[in-house]
């Protein structure tokens, strides 16, 4: 969605001289934005849940993919922050295809994709990110880590939150530009609500600076009385036309995951 930039011109005439008077930049209240989505959200130990992906190609048609996933949070163990497992249980052509991530908070994610047809773990470079993820508009990139130290943040100006769910909301809209230099992104334009701190809605910018994607996350639930979580995602491609839908079922939190249960060897012996 494109905004009238004499709106977004009046709004930061404005806002910039609060800003100045509080002593804060657009760099700083960026920054501190993220840094407060980020706290609310920590300590959720680990979860698990259900997953319906729906592919849209541009001419309207569906194809559907069930999958699994479960994700640790790693605290106090250096660099490494969560480890995160994608799992495919039809249709049958991807059944056991599996993904496993190392977030990282500075360095690279690691990423390994285990092909069952060919029973081996292959490594995802970090050249290789922005591509797609099994055919979906996600990239390897969307499903790694968005922590806090992988980017520098400007804020932008405050609006209704986008959507009919979200009119009663008001919004942060700042922009957050990768540290890394093999992103598929030059920028991302986030609309994070101000009460709850939950992103609404994220525009992704390619490499040639032109709006690729749009990613929207609706009907959120509160889990174990705090943790935010949306029951559907849509990554809408605005040059390709496609589009990949994620429906969430039955989140589960503080299941007893283990870290051996995030593991190379461990791809392999999924079911």
């Amino acid at each position: 969605m494109k905004y009238v930039l004499t709106s977004i011109s009046v709004a930061l005439t404005v806002m910039l001289p609060l800003l100045a008077a509080a002593g804060q930049t657009q760099q700083e209240k960026g920054l501190a934005i993220a840094v407060e989505a980020d706290k609310r959200d920590s300590g959720y130990g680990d979860n698990a849940a259900k997953l319906l992906m729906v592919l849209k190609n541009r001419h309207g048609a569906e194809s559907r993919r069930k999958m699994r996933i479960k994700t640790l949070e790693v605290q106090g163990k250096g660099d490494i922050s969560e480890k995160g497992l994608i799992i495919f249980d039809s249709p049958p052509d991807v059944k056991g295809t599996a993904m496993l991530t190392y977030t990282h908070k500075v360095d690279d994610d690691d990423q390994w994709l285990y092909l069952p047809a060919l029973k081996r773990v292959k490594r995802i470079s970090s050249s290789n990110r922005s591509g797609s993820f099994m055919g979906s508009e996600f990239s390897y990139e969307d499903l790694g880590g968005q922590e806090v130290e992988k980017y520098t943040y400007k804020w932008l100006h405050d609006e209704q939150c986008p959507g009919d769910e979200y009119k009663q909301l008001n919004c942060f809209v700042y922009e957050r530009y990768p540290k890394d230099k093999n992103s598929g992104y030059t920028r991302e334009v986030v609309w994070m609500d101000q009460k709850e701190y939950r992103p609404i809605k994220i525009d992704f910018y390619d490499r040639k600076k032109s709006l690729l994607k749009t990613l929207t996350s609706t009907d959120y639930k509160k889990y174990i009385n705090k943790y935010w979580r949306p029951n559907e995602m849509e990554m809408n491609n605005h040059q390709s036309g496609k589009s990949t839908r994620l429906i969430y079922d039955n989140y589960k939190f503080l299941t007893g995951l283990k870290e051996n249960d995030f593991t190379q060897a461990s791809l392999k012996r999924i079911r």
